[in-house]
Order: structure tokens, then C-alpha cells, then sequence
């Protein structure tokens, strides 16, 4: 009977960390998705090309949706606006738009982007600390709200109204102390100094200006909902000490974004699942506070204020996808396995804090290993991911990163790789170019060179 030889390979000796899977306890690794939406990926590759981001109209929609039946069913006047400097893809914003959503922006840029885009000013919130006169000019001339962030530029904005003869509604942007968040206190007026009571009289002294409403956002990725509970109370105490000191009427509350989304933020223990609350969750603690402390102002015939929100990343984190590919194996020093993809943190910036959920496009065999994935930059930060439990890989297959919808095509870097292809599959599973590839013509449309130095050939 002739038996059949067994192939060698090279003995390695793999270090385990206390609490990780090993040999013994590992098992295939079956789970992968090879569709997205419905839309097989593998042909989506091979058409536009790898690494490859993906976003679902679908989710963007149903999204926004959620969001909005969560609130509105807890309070009479409620206002979703959409943050561009979260995602500014102008797919993704006109999506919202279309759901209803109006623009919050944070510089003359996003500001012409929403312009462009059709969305009209009295439906766009001017955020941020620089706005410079040459777009505050045409912001009162075309009536988008402006957020007041210091008094610099609410003398400025003074002079702007009064060289237009005009009576400016503008909102007053707070920092303060909930107790369940670091203070953002480099934004807007503090209220516990008395800086932002100074800032409301001088407001209600104004010929020109005229506070309407208040805004606070209390940060990024906020876990517990208690937080906004205590943001919501603040806010509207001093609405009322505003209010019976300067004759204003406050007509909004604008509690920005911050809500959590569906990834996993490095150094926890608990999956999303268990630490992520829901948007239901998060609109019960905001809508049962506002009612709480609005209740007065019905009977007091002011009405109660409109409730803005801005959330960004909680409503397109899950709607993309970022999908690399393995372009080589190597085994470390100290005996891990690493995988070379062909998408770096140039792309996936927020890989520095997620830990990104990561599946293959096909199944896997062999004993999964604690790997290292690196990016293709000639950087030593270069890190997509410091350990995944991953199976043996061959060059050319594909792994998806989940949850990467939110800052990444607006952080990203042009550094040693073009940026690749951003595809949008549809509701009726049709896929367009929502972003083209970038080439060599792009990226050196902006260059001048000056006619000394317009050969390589030595002088």
C-alpha cells in the first residue's frame, strides 16, 4: 500500500497570553460574510478594485429613521441635523436630507458643501470655533443659524448684522460639568465661571443679535445616558435664569451628538453589546428630562423649546464597510503571526481606538492564531488591528472591517497610497461610485511648479 508523503513545514514556537484561545480550544473559523447588502463582494473587488469602502443606503436610512421615531414619540418638536464633519460624502448627506435631516457644519467649507448640495440655510447650523468674516458675510445674508463660540466672533457677527440693518437669531453655544463626562471646555461659554451669563446679557443688550437658542455637546462616544439626563437640566436652568435676565426668548435647546455606536473601543472588556445603549435608551434619559423641565413653560405660555440633535457617528458607523486584502504573511521575532493588507490607517483612522470587527469573505481553515494586522505604509504605526484571532491566510484573500462609517473618509490621509474607491449599493441592490479612486492627475491637480524646476535633467 503506498502512503502518501506529508508536506514539512518549518517548526515555530507560538507564545500564548493568558486568557486568549490556543490550539487546543480553537475551532475552525466558518463565520465570514461574502455579501454586503445582498451584493456579492468578490465581484465588487475585481470590478473597483482593492482595498474597497461600501455603504449601504439602506442602513443610512433606516438609521435616521430609528432615530427619529425614538424621539419623536417622546417629545412634540424634535430636529435631527446631520453632522458633515462626521461623514461629508455627499451621498451619504443628501441620503439624510432626503430622510429630513438638516446640516450641522463646522467650517466655511461644509457650509458651501450643504449650499452646493441644496440644502437651504435656514436648515444649516453653523457650529465651531472658526468662522471667518467672508462666511459669516454670507450666512446672515442668507440666514442659517449661527453657534456662538466666544465673544470675539460675536462682535464680529454684531458688526456683520449691523452693516446689514439686520436683527440676527443666533444660539449660544455652553461648556459645564454634568459629572458623568469630561468637560468640553474649550468650546463655547462656560456657564459655572459666569461667562456664559455675561455672554446672555450682552445678547440681550444687542441691537443686533438676538439669542434664541442654546447648545452644548458633551463629547464623543458617551456610554451612559445619564449623562444627557444632567446635560438636560443644566441647560434648561439656565434657560430659565437667561430668560428672566435679559427678556430673551430661548426657542431651541441643541444637545449636539455624541451617541455611542456599535464598535469597540480598545482597552474594554465588555463587548458593544453589553456597554452600547440603545437609541431608544438614550432617547427615554433626554426625552424625560426635557419634558421634566419644560413642563412649566406650557402653562407659563412659552411653549416648549425645540430639541435639536446632531449624532453623527451612532447613524453611519454600521452603514460602511472598509474591505482589504492580504498581500503578504510573515511571522514576527517573538513568534506571532502577521498579515500585510493593502488598507493602512491612511484609511481607516479610527483603527488608532476601535478595535474594528473583522471578518473574512470566505471560510478559513487551519488553526486560528493571535495575529498581527499591518497596513501597507512604510510607517511603524501602521497598525490596523494589534490581535485578532485569525486562521492561516493566502495572498489575495479578503477580510472586511466592520463599523467604518464614521470620520474615516473625512480623517483620512493622502500618504504614499491613493485612496480608493467608495461604492454605495442601493436599496434595490444596485451599486454606483459614490467617490472615485484616486489617481497621479489628482493628486498633482494643485501643483505649481515653477519653470526653473521643470526638468530633472541637472543644471
Amino acid at each position: 500500500m503506498t502512503q502518501t508523503k506529508q508536506v514539512w513545514s518549518k517548526p515555530t514556537l507560538t507564545p500564548h497570553q493568558m486568557g486568549s484561545m490556543n490550539k487546543f480550544g480553537s475551532v475552525s473559523h466558518s463565520h465570514h460574510q461574502d455579501s454586503f447588502e445582498g451584493v456579492a463582494i468578490a465581484p465588487l473587488l475585481e470590478k473597483y478594485g482593492s482595498p474597497l469602502f461600501i455603504l449601504s443606503e439602506k442602513r443610512l436610512r433606516n438609521n435616521v429613521r430609528k432615530l427619529l421615531r425614538a424621539f419623536e414619540t417622546r417629545y412634540t418638536s424634535v430636529t435631527y441635523s446631520w453632522s458633515y464633519k462626521t461623514n461629508y460624502l455627499g451621498a451619504v448627506c443628501t441620503t439624510f436630507h432626503q430622510e429630513g435631516a438638516w446640516a450641522e457644519v463646522v467650517s466655511a467649507f461644509e457650509y458651501e458643501k450643504a449650499r452646493s448640495l441644496g440644502v437651504p440655510a435656514k436648515h444649516i447650523l453653523f457650529n465651531g470655533p472658526h468662522k471667518q468674516r467672508f462666511i459669516l458675510e454670507r450666512v446672515v445674508a442668507e440666514g442659517a443659524r449661527i453657534h456662538l463660540d466666544n465673544l470675539d466672533e460675536l462682535y464680529v457677527l454684531e458688526d456683520i448684522a449691523k452693516e446689514a440693518g439686520k436683527q440676527v437669531d443666533v444660539t449660544m453655544r455652553l461648556n459645564f460639568d454634568t459629572g458623568y463626562t469630561e468637560p468640553w471646555s474649550r468650546f463655547g461659554f462656560n456657564i459655572e465661571s459666569g461667562q456664559a451669563m455675561d455672554a446672555a446679557r450682552i445678547l440681550g443688550e444687542s441691537k443686533h443679535l438676538n439669542l434664541a437658542g442654546l447648545h452644548s455637546h458633551l463629547g464623543t462616544f458617551v456610554l451612559d445616558p445619564r449623562a444627557y439626563s444632567a446635560q438636560i437640566h443644566i441647560m434648561c436652568a439656565f434657560m430659565n435664569d437667561v430668560e428672566s435676565q435679559t427678556g430673551c426668548h430661548i426657542e431651541s435647546i441643541d444637545i449636539g451628538g455624541g451617541f455611542a455606536s456599535m464598535n469597540s473601543l480598545q482597552g474594554s472588556y465588555l463587548p458593544p453589546e453589553q456597554v452600547v445603549p440603545s437609541i431608544d435608551q438614550y432617547a427615554e434619559a433626554i426625552c424625560t428630562a426635557l419634558n421634566d423641565a419644560t413642563r412649566e413653560r406650557d402653562m407659563q405660555g412659552k411653549g416648549r423649546p425645540r430639541l435639536i440633535l446632531e449624532s453623527g457617528r451612532a447613524m453611519v458607523d454600521d452603514a460602511e464597510i472598509l474591505v482589504t486584502s492580504v498581500i503578504a504573511n510573515k511571522r514576527m521575532p517573538d513568534g506571532r503571526r502577521s498579515v500585510v493588507i493593502d488598507a493602512g490607517v491612511n484609511l481607516l483612522f479610527t483603527g488608532f481606538w476601535y478595535n474594528h470587527p473583522i471578518t473574512p469573505t470566505r471560510p478559513l481553515d487551519g488553526v486560528a492564531e493571535d495575529t498581527v494586522l499591518y497596513g501597507p505604509l512604510c510607517m511603524n504605526i501602521d497598525i490596523m488591528r494589534q490581535s485578532a484571532m485569525l486562521p492561516p491566510m493566502n495572498v489575495g484573500d479578503s477580510l472586511i472591517f466592520g463599523h467604518v462609517g464614521a470620520y474615516n473618509n473625512t480623517q483620512w490621509m493622502q500618504f504614499i497610497e491613493y485612496r480608493p474607491n467608495i461604492i454605495m449599493v442601493h436599496e434595490d441592490s444596485s451599486v454606483s461610485v459614490v467617490r472615485h479612486a484616486e489617481d497621479l492627475q489628482v493628486m498633482t491637480a494643485q501643483e505649481v511648479i515653477p519653470e526653473h524646476l521643470s526638468s530633472v535633467t541637472k543644471r
